[in-house]
């Protein structure tokens, strides 16, 4: 079991690198291939978007094949062939094709450890468990900073993407050997995934889901390398310090969520909490922050409280039937980064809405405030439980 949870985690972690290193490649993508702001605001968000339509067929075949070649076949042929893509990429079209590779090939990785813990570990353990799992798989988020910039500057960007195909196929190699598939679940019911939206104490949470984790997606996935450049002219390297702060802030974000629903007794008011944190740190930013310093520091904030992501995993999985493991937790995927995909689509379109670059990032960064203060009184109506 526990080399197979391994390489899930070394494959959430490659998951995590490449949604969020186009900020760091942003000048050299522009340099070689002519890929604008726009151009790279597109293929992250296509990424985001592929990956959320992939959810409802990884649940069914988690329910159905189980994690092990779910998981294998769609990371050797998505995650591996969507780096390779991306080192030969000529034009931004083809960043675009990539990234839409990438999406279903890291599409699985998370859910598969989900499925496992909900089938083979105590409930209790499960927010633990999952939000521990998104923080050592942050540790790609962190690789997509700043030793993604180390490793373009010595080496250039097409060889790095080149031997991160080779280490996504190894990876996918070893969940075939590794992986075990947990027992069937002990009925014969078939369920769907119209059984899970039937199910009304999920609603608030699809909703509090939607709007969490984009803000820290979006901003770290696509707009904090373009905005500390246009607004401080940061170079590449500072770049890849500022998003290694942030990165290194949803690791800690992650932890320090996991524990908290035994400690408090509470899931519900502990992602509240979070999101009002997240919520104060984007307005903040919205009103333009003097300096890099403080603005590096609101952007940890909103890295770190928006790493609730597997607590809110945890608030669901409680109303979801056994039988309806894979299709629930993949449902809530779907809907956490559809959500975060969504609002990288249209935050390129409302930036271009500033007459100057601070205008334009303050919209940015109030436009994700104000769909998360939504989704956050929506999820006020949300029935607490925990395990």
């Amino acid at each position: 079991m526990i080399p197979g949870l391994v390489v899930l985690a070394l494959s959430y972690g490659l998951s995590q690198f490449y949604r969020a290193f186009l900020p760091v490649l942003a000048p050299v993508l522009a340099t070689d291939v002519g890929a604008t702001a726009q151009d790279l605001a597109t293929a992250s968000g296509i990424w985001f978007l592929v990956f959320a339509a992939m959810q409802i067929p990884v649940g069914a075949a988690l329910d159905r094949t189980g994690p092990r070649w779910t998981t294998a076949v769609l990371f050797a042929v998505g995650g591996a062939g969507g780096a390779l893509a991306f080192a030969f990429a000529q034009t931004p079209l083809h960043i675009h094709l990539a990234m839409a590779l990438l999406g279903i090939g890291c599409a699985p990785v998370l859910m598969a450890c989900y499925f496992i813990f909900a089938r083979q570990f105590p409930p209790a353990l499960f927010a633990t468990l999952a939000t521990a799992t998104i923080g050592l798989g942050s540790l790609g988020n962190i690789a997509g900073s700043a030793p993604l910039a180390a490793a373009v500057a010595a080496w250039g960007w097409r060889p790095t993407l080149l031997a991160l195909a080779v280490v996504s196929l190894a990876v996918a190699g070893g969940i075939a050997v590794w992986v075990r598939d947990p027992a069937r679940a002990g009925t014969t019911q078939p369920g769907s995934v119209l059984d899970v939206l039937r199910i009304r104490a999920l609603w608030p949470l699809f909703a509090v889901m939607l709007v969490s984790y984009a803000p820290a997606a979006g901003v770290r996935g696509l707009w904090a390398g373009p905005y500390v450049a246009d607004i401080f002219d940061a170079d590449t390297a500072t770049i890849g310090r500022v998003t290694l702060v942030m990165g290194l802030a949803m690791v800690a974000g992650s932890f320090a969520y996991g524990p908290l629903d035994r400690l408090l007794g509470t899931r519900k008011w502990v992602i509240f909490g979070g999101n009002v944190l997240g919520l104060v740190a984007l307005i903040a930013l919205a009103l333009a922050p003097a300096g890099l310093g403080w603005a590096t520091v609101l952007l940890a904030v909103v890295g770190f409280a928006a790493s609730g992501y597997g607590m809110i995993i945890a608030h669901a999985r409680a109303f979801i039937p056994a039988h309806l493991t894979g299709r629930g937790v993949t449902l809530m995927n779907l809907f956490g980064i559809g959500g975060a995909g969504l609002m990288q689509t249209v935050t390129g379109p409302i930036s271009r809405l500033g007459t100057t670059p601070a205008l334009s990032y303050t919209l940015v960064f109030g436009s994700f405030a104000l769909v998360l203060a939504l989704g956050t009184l929506a999820y006020l109506a949300a029935q607490d439980r925990t395990d």
